[in-house]
């Protein structure tokens, strides 16, 4: 006879039926938190996209500024100082009254470029006819310009200095194109004095203009005739000074329809 505790020693012993129709594995929770962590190469691809976003942004910003700074040609650079519609005159000091000379004559491009176009001009005449063509002879024209302009801007300065006028040029507080346009001729020819509301004679300016062609004598070849030369600066001055201020009196009106910002006047 066998007996009971053999018989369940023979007995196979009973385990949980596996569950059907899952045949994947339980993953552990350490296996979760691996597996939800980002990639490093996605990171860095959108990083890098991040990145270059910012930059192309920044690059586009930077552009517009640019082209803005470009087209905003009346901040004194080719126009000169002038004070804008809407400001009121303020007599000068002598600090400001230095600066505004050096600005004219020689701290802008525009004052350069002035006397770059001049001497064009006097290449195309052939004037005077003893310096030649090509760039040798353009080279002293424009030296000869470059010379003559700071004398008489030179004298210029002394003079208005001395005499308490207004060096600058004041755009008109009328409206309408004759009046802006007599405006500009006028004020070629009248300044204010020290009280910036009575008008006296352009005496400093046209002053250094004579001067300026006096002393470019100096250097200019034979034949060559002091007092004519001093008449001939007179009235490019007269010439080139209308110009020069009809083109202060609208390039308001012309940055404004290109969208330049609005000038700041000192």
């Amino acid at each position: 006879m066998t007996s009971r505790g053999a018989l369940a020693q023979d007995e196979p012993s009973q385990q949980p039926a596996p569950q059907q129709g899952n045949s994947q594995p339980q993953q552990s929770p350490n296996e979760e938190k691996k597996d939800e962590s980002p990639n490093p190469a996605q990171v860095a691809a959108e990083k890098t996209k991040e990145v270059t976003v910012q930059a192309a942004e920044a690059t586009k910003k930077m552009g517009e500024q640019a082209l803005v700074k470009a087209r905003d040609w009346e901040i004194g650079w080719l126009t000169g100082v002038y004070v804008e519609e809407g400001h009121t005159m303020v007599p000068l000091n002598s600090k400001q009254r230095r600066e505004i000379y050096l600005e004219q004559t020689l701290t802008t491009p525009g004052a350069y470029m002035k006397r770059m176009f001049a001497a064009g001009i006097d290449q195309a005449r052939g004037a005077p006819s003893q310096w030649g063509g090509g760039w040798g002879g353009y080279g002293e024209r424009f030296a000869s310009r470059e010379g003559q302009f700071i004398a008489a801007n030179s004298l210029a300065y002394l003079g208005n200095a001395t005499l308490k006028y207004e060096p600058r040029y004041d755009q008109c507080q009328c409206s309408g194109f004759w009046p802006r346009t007599r405006h500009a001729i006028m004020r070629n020819f009248l300044t204010y004095n020290k009280s910036e509301q009575q008008l006296r004679p352009q005496w400093a300016l046209y002053g250094g203009s004579f001067g300026g062609g006096l002393i470019s004598t100096a250097w200019k070849p034979h034949p060559r005739d002091a007092f004519a030369e001093g008449g001939r600066a007179m009235l490019g001055q007269a010439g080139y000074g209308t110009l020069l201020n009809f083109f202060i009196e609208f390039s308001t009106d012309i940055n404004r329809t290109i969208g330049a910002k609005k000038r700041k006047s000192k």
